[in-house]
């Protein structure tokens, strides 16, 4: 269990560092996107308003937050322009920042745009993004591409250094949260290691004056005769011992390695645990119904899965109302490949019950812990729901049709 959590631990503390890492660099990536697409569309709004050419001086901006242009910074844009008359036809190309595109290609890439008849966006052409923005002018158009490459580039570049030095941080990170993992849960080893040594040594100090208590009882039985007070002496210290030996039995279990799963037949294992509950049922003037399907395989421990099986039928006879029902179902699902084992038992009073809480440890339905014929110790649920996790299977409650009922599923072999 403490190994488990451990993972747990590693995982989710992994998983939030990864989260916060794919914010940062998501956030630095959209914005540094955002930025180049802007600095894009202003670097071809001066352009296109001066013909496509530098203007003879610097365009400053009224934002002083958005950078400003010199003639110089322009130079450094790989663009060029052409001027279309009122007949659509080309005019004039100016090339002369440009090196890879030919007036050719240019006359070709406006008769495109010329087709679109869209004034601003991106154009495709040889494998190159090229930005575009149309300006009319007298009837004739200014047309202004501009290479997005390098501009671009410098995006894919930060992305790329953002995603790997993410990915190197996530890696360091892991590996010194899983060297030091066992040191920070230290604090939790040692109280769950305390808890159990707790629960064995009181178990061991419980016993001694409860076999004392027990014998001076019985003594006095001899001595005096059997009366009231010495029946309910008697009782209580069956009742005693009987919680140590679930405490005792918890703590165990939850001690014991992964169990050895193997194929076991649960038809069989079901009929067993069905009659031996049988008679003890009778007795209790409550029927009795018992359907069992033939030949269901799972992979489990035998000895545990009995264990389950004793711990949901005895819950059931103890809070089944008077000459009330027992139903115990196991059968193969008819949507999926699962076995599914229900036992419910009639409960008039289960409308008010919160399903939920019945698997808490010490928790009870009857909440007034008295000690009539209805008295638990809320642990039974909760070593059952343990033994269910061992198995990875899955176990429920529901109150349906007045009864209340638990259901088991687990994954069938062999189907």
């Amino acid at each position: 269990m403490i190994q488990r959590f451990r993972y747990k631990f590693i995982a989710i503390s992994t998983a939030a560092l990864l989260f916060v890492i794919l914010t940062i660099v998501g956030s630095i990536c959209t914005l540094t996107y955002y930025q180049s697409h802007q600095e894009i569309e202003r670097v071809l709004t001066i352009l296109v308003n001066n013909d496509g050419q530098i203007p003879r001086k610097g365009i400053r901006t009224t934002d002083n937050s958005q950078p400003q242009f010199s003639r110089e910074g322009l130079h450094q844009y790989r663009y060029f322009a052409v001027l279309v008359d009122n007949k659509n036809q080309v005019t004039e190309v100016q090339d002369d920042h440009i090196a890879t595109v030919t007036p050719q290609d240019a006359r070709a890439m406006t008769d495109r745009l010329v087709r679109r008849k869209v004034h601003s966006g991106q154009l495709l052409y040889r494998g190159v993004n090229y930005a575009y923005k149309i300006r009319n002018k007298n009837g004739e158009k200014v047309i202004v591409f501009l290479d997005e490459s390098l501009l671009m580039a410098r995006t894919r570049s930060l992305m790329h250094t953002g995603l790997i030095l993410g990915i190197i941080v996530l890696v360091l990170y892991t590996i010194v949260l899983t060297l030091y993992s066992r040191r920070a849960i230290r604090p939790i080893i040692e109280a769950e290691q305390r808890q159990k040594e707790f629960i064995t040594n009181a178990s061991h100090e419980l016993k001694t004056p409860l076999t004392v208590i027990s014998a001076n009882n019985e003594m006095q039985e001899i001595i005096n005769g059997e009366n009231e007070w010495t029946t309910s002496t008697k009782q209580q210290v069956t009742r005693l011992t009987k919680l140590i030996n679930n405490l005792v039995s918890l703590a165990r279990m939850q001690e014991q390695p992964t169990l050895t799963m193997l194929p076991v037949n649960v038809s069989q294992i079901a009929g067993d645990v069905a009659s031996s509950f049988k008679s003890v049922i009778s007795t209790k003037q409550k029927q009795f119904n018992v359907q069992i399907d033939e030949g269901l395989v799972a992979n489990a421990d035998e000895n545990t899965l009995r264990e389950l099986l004793n711990i949901l039928l005895d819950n059931a006879n103890k809070y089944c109302d008077p000459q009330g029902e027992i139903d115990f179902t196991v059968s193969s699902s008819n949507h999926s490949k699962n076995i599914v084992i229900t036992i419910a038992n009639s409960y008039k009073d289960g409308k008010s019950l919160d399903a939920k809480k019945f698997f808490n440890r010490f928790y009870r339905v009857d909440e007034s812990h008295t000690q009539g014929k209805k008295a638990g110790f809320g642990i039974g649920l909760s070593m059952a729901q343990y033994i269910v996790k061992q198995f990875k299977g899955k176990i429920t409650a529901k109150y349906t049709n007045g009864k209340l009922a638990f259901i088991v599923t687990l994954k069938e072999v062999g189907k």
